[in-house]
């Protein structure tokens, strides 16, 4: 088994896992408007020194999928496109759907749906087991949603969970979004239960890092510790030692402010700085 990896976050849901000779980028995306600064974003010398770079698009939303992607110089490099067959017809890539299973190099990837389009990964490479969830979440929108869809929305997201929940996992990033309101981290908090990973990394909180920090301070249990990752090209370097898992993080973008580090950072709903002050809070009835 590894016993080391490298994660990087990059912007939204977009990160690189680097595990000894091999490199996975996961839902890689620079923003609606370039958010991603241009000295963060990936480049061709990036990928120098891989055997086998594994390049993972998880569905066709433009915020996990970024035609930049296809300018890397595949030609040359050894890279593998695996993507969603939800994306149009003609994107290069091995086109996977929820069930699908396949190998390529070290790397074993199985398949798994997701509660809006296309899919979520796992990945076992060198015997570290790494999951990226696209947009599998508990997709609940309380103010928007009857009961009935707010019902039929947990059923669909156990539904998902079920062949999950069984898995070993040291490596697990998965959506909080804020836009749902205080109950944002419902899908989060479930998976952390059920899931039990050694690492869990939120994404997808929708430009606010505060949401990350704040749920990496309530959420962790004693089967798992939470890392928000929130500024670009921000750097987690892992190891695991048996049952102990020992983090050093560092960013190779300084000048980045880390809100993590905020003293006054509030998380309370009722509060005039409330991350979720323009969702779904107070719940009307």
């Amino acid at each position: 088994m590894a016993d080391s990896a490298i994660v990087t976050y990059f912007y939204h849901s977009g990160f690189s896992v680097a595990v000894q000779d091999t490199l996975l980028v996961f839902d890689y995306w620079r923003g609606e408007h370039d958010e991603l600064p241009l000295n963060a974003q990936l480049k061709d010398a990036d990928f120098q020194g891989y055997k086998r770079i594994l390049v993972f698009v998880s569905h066709d939303h433009e915020d996990h999928f970024d035609e930049v992607i296809y300018s890397w110089d595949y030609q040359h490099l050894p890279i593998s496109y695996i993507v969603s067959d939800d994306l149009p017809i003609g994107k290069r890539g091995k086109r996977v759907k929820p069930g699908d299973a396949l190998t390529i190099g070290d790397a074993d990837i199985q398949v798994f749906d997701s509660t809006d389009k296309g899919v979520s990964f796992y990945v076992t490479l060198y015997g570290l087991h790494i999951f990226h969830a696209g947009d599998l979440n508990l997709w609940h929108w309380r103010e928007e949603s009857t009961l009935r869809e707010i019902a039929q929305a947990e059923k669909d997201f156990y539904a998902a969970m079920a062949p999950i929940e069984h898995l070993p996992m040291d490596i697990a990033m998965f959506p909080v979004d804020p836009r749902m309101g205080g109950l944002y981290d419902a899908g989060a908090n479930y998976f952390v239960m059920a899931v039990k990973p050694r690492l869990f990394i939120p994404m997808h909180w929708q430009g606010k890092p505060e949401v990350a920090a704040g749920f990496a301070r309530k959420g962790r249990t004693r089967y798992t510790e939470i890392l928000a990752l929130t500024r670009p090209r921000e750097q987690a370097q892992l190891e695991f030692d048996g049952n102990f898992l020992h983090i050093n993080t560092f960013s190779v973008m300084p000048e980045v402010k880390d809100v993590a580090d905020d003293a006054d950072l509030q998380l309370d709903a009722f509060s005039s700085n409330d991350p979720f002050i323009n969702t779904d809070l107070p719940v009307k009835l």
